[in-house]
């Protein structure tokens, strides 16, 4: 099964655009890791279509937060429909766990205990000030995160997180997440 791990960062905020719609905010970085070359890779808007290829070749994208915000906004830019790949969202897991969202920090600290390198409106700042590289390391790191949370739930069937100074555990039914799903990326693209 090949899975895609990704994130992504953007150029501006909704007090930008006025309104909490991730499809009206543009992407400044994407980036990936692909489980067939085991390689963390990132892209800028400009070159997307060097990423489609590999997405289209995906089995399940990966993310924390994705299906409500990456998802929308990274298919604000392709031609397909991203929302007909399998998608694991493990925000949207941990909330249906525990009844309640969870930043990716504050669970990074209680699975694998250590924090991000940043936070999102830094990344924004820093593509501001031209600063790319800094943004595609700050992104990068959040997929490794991400895929090293997976991977602890998968074989775990947890994730923990710090509140109020304890460590606490949510329970996670992770039976289907490597399920392979029938059908192929190139029935979303339009004919």
């Amino acid at each position: 099964m090949r899975k895609i791990v990704f994130d992504i960062e953007t150029s501006n905020v909704f007090q930008d655009v006025g309104k909490a719609d991730p499809a009206l905010l543009d992407l400044s970085v994407v980036s990936i890791h692909d489980s067939d070359t085991d390689k963390y890779t990132s892209y800028t808007q400009e070159e997307l279509s060097n990423l489609w290829p590999i997405i289209e070749k995906a089995d399940m994208l990966i993310g924390y937060n994705s299906d409500h915000f990456d998802i929308p906004l990274l298919n604000k830019y392709y031609s397909g429909d991203l929302t007909k790949i399998k998608s694991l969202d493990l925000l949207k897991e941990i909330k249906n766990s525990l009844g309640r969202r969870l930043k990716l920090d504050s669970v990074a600290e209680g699975t694998l205990n250590r924090r991000k390198i940043g936070h999102g409106l830094q990344a924004t700042t820093w593509w501001k000030n031209g600063e790319v590289e800094k943004v595609k390391k700050y992104c990068e790191e959040d997929v490794r995160i991400t895929k090293e949370l997976y991977e602890y739930a998968l074989k775990n069937g947890v994730l923990k997180y710090k509140d109020l100074g304890e460590t606490r555990e949510i329970k996670l039914d992770t039976k289907t997440w490597e399920e392979k799903e029938d059908g192929s990326i190139t029935h979303t693209l339009p004919f």
